[in-house]
């Protein structure tokens, strides 16, 4: 979806945490005025520096705009700083009229009780997901996930736009979250992996320093092996694994040695221990001969 070329229209930026000050920044350098509000309010500093406003309290900084972003720790933390917004005596409430688009990490149902909590207000709503650090934020590699009501997306994609490529997923509120929630789940499960390994060598005695170079060609490896996910997309769709390099009997044996290693070492089994009971089960329910994208079969929602 496009909708033209970003205006001036002011903006207000709720939550002045690293991805909150990259947001705020970015919006001020493309010339919106810009109204930021924090519960501490020194974090603003730079910002202000720079031209935005600092509102004094939440009710403040609403009423400054008619498009409202959200960088907080998780959605509870909206509702704790709009409680006080949302009881106000105005029986037209302060927030009624203007739009949140919730920056914010949580749950697709979260999203969704949200955006029904908005609409009682006579708030729109919009759930959004940045799929880069705050450091590429607003740079031509950054990109976001957006859902929620079409025409609010539509209205605000020119400002949206200027923090990175927008993807609009539909009028579902949670379908934003779901995206940006199952993108992080590879990366923190990447990033736990990467550890755990430079846990499992320095135990002993290699010194990081001489493994992570190498473990991170191994990491740099697996687009080749996976491809651009097309292949992978086809096999779960089909439901057909076929079994040849990589099959979840061999994958599952390794996994089974990696877990007595970290026994051995000392090193914490959670992860591998978890590795491990995916092949388990795979290979429990006949899957051995297959290739090792087999399970998806078992850790798929068993309906």
């Amino acid at each position: 979806m496009n909708a033209g070329t970003p205006t001036s229209e002011p903006v207000t930026v709720i939550g002045l945490g690293p991805m909150g000050r990259a947001i705020a920044s970015v919006l001020l350098r493309a010339g919106h005025p810009v109204t930021v509000w924090n519960r501490t309010p020194r974090r603003a500093a730079d910002l202000v520096a720079a031209g935005a406003t600092l509102a004094q309290t939440p009710a403040a900084a609403v009423v400054s705009s008619d498009l409202v972003l959200l960088s907080l720790t998780d959605y509870r933390a909206m509702y704790e700083i709009f409680g006080p917004v949302a009881a106000n005596p105005d029986p037209t409430g302060v927030l009624a009229g203007k739009t949140l688009v919730n920056l914010s990490s949580d749950t697709p149902d979260e999203s969704r009780a949200a955006a029904g909590w908005a609409g009682q207000l006579g708030a729109g709503f919009l759930t959004g997901g940045i799929m880069v650090p705050p450091p590429a934020v607003g740079q031509p590699d950054a990109y976001a996930f957006y859902s929620g009501p079409g025409e609010l997306f539509l209205a605000h994609e020119p400002v949206l736009r200027l923090i990175g490529r927008t993807r609009y997923l539909g009028a579902d509120p949670g379908l934003a979250q779901l995206l940006y929630q199952a993108h992080l789940d590879v990366f923190l499960t990447a990033l736990a992996g990467l550890l755990h390994a430079t846990a499992l060598v320095t135990a002993a005695g290699v010194p990081a320093d001489e493994f992570l170079p190498d473990a991170m060609r191994t990491l740099a490896d697996i687009p080749a092996m996976v491809g651009d996910g097309s292949e992978l997309a086809a096999e779960i769709a089909a439901g057909e694994y076929p079994g040849d390099l990589s099959t979840a009997l061999m994958m599952g044996a390794t996994a089974d040695h990696i877990a007595r290693t970290s026994a051995a070492s000392g090193v914490d089994l959670g992860l591998p221990n978890a590795v491990k009971s995916h092949y388990d089960r795979a290979i429990a329910a006949g899957l051995g001969g297959r290739n090792w994208t087999a399970l998806y079969e078992v850790v798929k929602a068993q309906r």
